[in-house]
């Protein structure tokens, strides 16, 4: 575990050890998508200070041409690979207790659509090879595997179907985020391996189509699974970046499913023109409220706080625990092969 640097905030002595101890996982940020592109890989270590001792990086979206994915994930496995003091490559479960023991920064990826797929299964198998962790079938509109929380309903397709199957198979996790209401209970439905939702916030607290509704986040923790908290502003409240805000999200769910179910993916996003690019130039993709008021963000250094809020609000060590990456863990040793 790194040591947590952060000095705009005073921590209880309580928070600080149990930082220093728990495994910390953040189930999804956004490195910049241009595989030639590797100036932000070092800001990473903004994470490792806050305490983290795993990322998932997203390696693309539907609206970004696999081969881009591709390219992509071989910059950044490149990238980890050749700083062994710094980083490991987390391709198993014993990968991630080595991160900890050897206070490095474990580096896992995931992909946000099944448009990367080009309509071929086998597809699933190479992405898992390549890191991919998790995968979702639909970022926000629909396509050939089911439907997108900002599309007309749509349900899970015979291809989509197939998708989940080989996705249990190979041993990389089902996530939802993104996922239009249908597809997911149509997923939570078949699986038989637990399902995630690795960056998205209840409905209840935001009314947002981007967010959960409570019978599709009762229905992941029926399968075992885990949802993890993002800290984008719009999703939170009116765009709402601050710490206690997304702790009322966390709370929310804890009190819904348990803390048993719950955890974090930020959804940090370390390119912010890149992404006001892209929703300019894709505005079908999110509405324009998201393009115009500019967007804000929990930002990695503010985990710490979360960790002070929730033991504030008499969270026991242990649930905590489990929000910060136990739960993650749990779920990788059940699906990860």
């Amino acid at each position: 575990m790194s040591t947590v640097t952060n000095t705009e905030i005073q921590l209880s002595e309580s928070s600080r050890q149990l930082l220093s101890d728990a495994l910390v996982w953040d189930n999804h940020q956004c490195m910049p998508l241009r595989p030639e592109d590797e100036s932000f890989l070092p800001m990473l270590q903004r994470s490792k200070a806050a305490g983290c001792d795993v990322v998932s990086l997203n390696i693309g979206f539907d609206a970004t041409p696999w081969e881009q994915g591709i390219k992509l994930v071989a910059t950044m496995r490149r990238w980890v690979m050749q700083r062994p003091d710094e980083y490991i490559l987390v391709e198993s479960v014993v990968d991630i207790e080595r991160a900890r023991r050897e206070n490095k920064l474990g580096v896992t990826f995931d992909l946000e659509g099944g448009v990367a797929l080009d309509d071929h299964l086998p597809m699933v198998q190479l992405y898992y090879d390549l890191g991919v962790r998790w995968m979702l079938p639909a970022y926000n509109l629909n396509n050939s595997l089911g439907g997108g929380c900002n599309d007309e309903p749509a349900g899970l397709t015979d291809f989509g179907r197939d998708v989940v199957r080989e996705m249990e198979r190979v041993g990389m996790v089902v996530c939802c985020s993104h996922t239009g209401h249908q597809t997911v209970m149509d997923i939570m439905e078949m699986a038989e391996n637990p399902v995630i939702f690795s960056h998205s916030n209840p409905a209840a607290v935001k009314d947002h189509y981007r967010n959960v509704k409570d019978e599709a986040i009762k229905a992941c923790a029926a399968t075992g699974g885990v949802m993890a908290i993002n800290g984008i502003g719009e999703f939170l409240g009116e765009n709402d970046d601050r710490t206690e805000t997304m702790v009322r999200h966390i709370d929310y769910a804890v009190q819904l499913v348990g803390a048993e179910h719950v955890a974090i993916g930020t959804d940090y996003v370390y390119d912010m023109q890149e992404l006001m690019e892209f929703l300019n130039d894709n505005p079908e993709v999110f509405d324009e409220e998201m393009r115009s008021m500019g967007i804000r963000m929990v930002q990695p250094e503010q985990i710490p706080e979360i960790v002070e809020q929730l033991l504030q609000m008499n969270y026991s060590e242990q649930d905590v625990r489990n929000i910060l990456g136990e739960n993650h863990l749990r779920v990788a040793r059940q699906v990860w092969k």
